[in-house]
C-alpha cells in the first residue's frame, strides 16, 4: 500500500521510465541484459523519486515548513531542488569542494540555493547539520525511509517491465537504490540476486559487507562521484547485509570502459556511478552466461571532462 501511494505521488510529476533489452549489449556480455533507464527522469537520475515522495509528505504534515537543507554530490540535491520548486518550498543544497560543475549548475537552475563547503561529502554533510540549526531548515539526510519509499518505485517498475530476472547489478552510493530493489524483490516474493557495486576507491560498503558490520574509510576517491561514500548508513547496511548476494568492487578504468560501452551499444549517456553495474557485469560475465540480468542505469549526468575522456578512449580503441 505504501509503495502504491508513493508511486501515485511520483506519477503526478513524471512518467515511468522505460526498460529495454539492447541486443548489442546482450551479445557483448553473453546474457540477456535488461536496462532500467533512470537516466530518463526529469533530472536525469533515479533520485528524483525520493525527493518527490519525501517533500510531498513533509509538506502535508508540516504546512508551515520554511524549507529543507541537505548535502549531496549531485543527483540527490537535484531531486530535492526539483521537488521543492514543484511544491513551493525553499531548498538549500550543500556540496563539497570540487563537485561536478555541471551538477552544481543544474541544482541552481532548479531553484535551490547552492553552498560549497568541505573536502568531501562527509564534511559537507556535517556542515549541513550545523547549518540546518542556524537557519531553521528541515534537515534531510542521504538515507531516510521516505526517500527509500520513493526510490523503490523504480524497482517496482523494473520488475513489472522486465519480468523475473536472475540477477540485478546496482550501484551503492548511500544505499537507497539497492535497498529499494531488495525491499520490492522481497515484497514480490522473487528470488532475484541483488548484487551491489562500488568503486575500488570508495570501498566502504564492500568492506562492511565482508566484515558484517559498518566499516568507514578515511577517503573515498573515484571518478564516480555518486558512489563516493566513506561512511555507510547503518540503516541501509542492515538491509544490504540481509538482502544482497554480494558487493563487488570495480576500478575507475572499468567504470570508464562501461561508460564507453553504454555509448557504443545503446547510445545513452551514463555517469560514472551509473556505469558501475555494467562494469560489474563485465567483470563477472563468465558467471552470468545465458542468464537474464538487469542493470540499473541510475543516472546520465556525466561530467563533461570525464565524458570527453571516455569518448577519446573509444576513439583510441581502448
Amino acid at each position: 500500500m505504501e509503495l502504491e501511494a508513493s508511486r501515485a505521488i511520483v506519477y503526478r510529476h513524471m512518467r515511468p521510465t522505460e526498460s529495454f533489452s539492447w541486443p548489442l549489449l546482450s551479445q557483448r556480455t553473453g546474457c540477456t541484459v535488461w536496462i532500467k533507464h533512470e537516466n530518463h527522469t526529469p533530472v536525469g537520475a533515479f533520485k528524483v523519486r525520493g525527493g518527490l515522495v519525501y517533500l510531498t509528505g513533509l509538506k502535508a504534515t508540516q504546512p508551515d515548513l520554511k524549507g529543507v537543507i541537505s548535502a549531496t554530490r549531485g543527483n540527490h540535491g537535484q531531486s530535492l531542488a526539483f521537488a521543492a520548486k514543484r511544491l513551493g518550498l525553499q531548498a538549500v543544497i550543500v556540496v563539497p569542494e570540487g563537485n561536478s560543475p555541471d551538477k552544481n549548475r543544474s541544482i541552481q537552475a532548479l531553484g535551490a540555493e547552492l553552498i560549497v563547503h568541505g573536502v568531501d561529502f562527509q564534511a559537507a554533510l556535517e556542515y549541513t547539520q550545523k547549518l540546518a540549526e542556524e537557519r531553521g531548515l528541515f534537515m534531510i539526510g542521504p538515507f531516510e525511509k521516505p526517500l527509500l519509499r520513493g526510490v523503490a518505485t523504480y524497482a517496482l517498475e523494473f520488475f513489472e517491465q522486465a519480468g523475473n530476472l536472475d540477477a540485478i547489478y546496482v550501484p551503492i552510493g548511500m544505499g537507497s537504490g539497492i535497498c529499494g530493489l531488495i525491499t520490492v524483490r522481497d515484497a514480490l516474493g522473487l528470488k532475484t540476486e541483488i548484487i551491489g557495486v562500488v568503486a575500488e576507491g570508495a570501498p566502504a560498503y564492500a568492506l562492511s559487507f565482508e566484515k558484517g558490520e559498518v566499516v568507514s574509510t578515511e577517503k573515498a576517491e573515484t571518478i564516480a562521484d555518486g558512489v563516493a561514500c566513506r561512511v555507510p548508513s547503518p540503516e541501509a547496511f542492515e538491509i544490504i547485509k540481509n538482502g544482497a548476494a554480494r558487493v563487488i568492487r570495480v576500478s575507475d578504468d572499468q567504470i570508464m570502459e562501461a561508460m564507453g560501452v553504454y555509448f557504443t551499444d545503446t547510445h545513452n549517456l551514463c555517469e560514472g556511478a551509473a556505469a558501475t553495474p555494467l562494469a560489474g557485469l563485465l567483470k563477472e560475465k563468465d558467471l552470468q552466461v545465458g542468464r537474464k540480468i538487469g542493470l540499473i542505469l541510475s543516472g546520465g549526468n556525466a561530467d563533461r571532462d570525464t565524458y570527453a575522456e571516455v569518448l577519446k578512449r573509444i576513439g583510441d580503441g581502448a
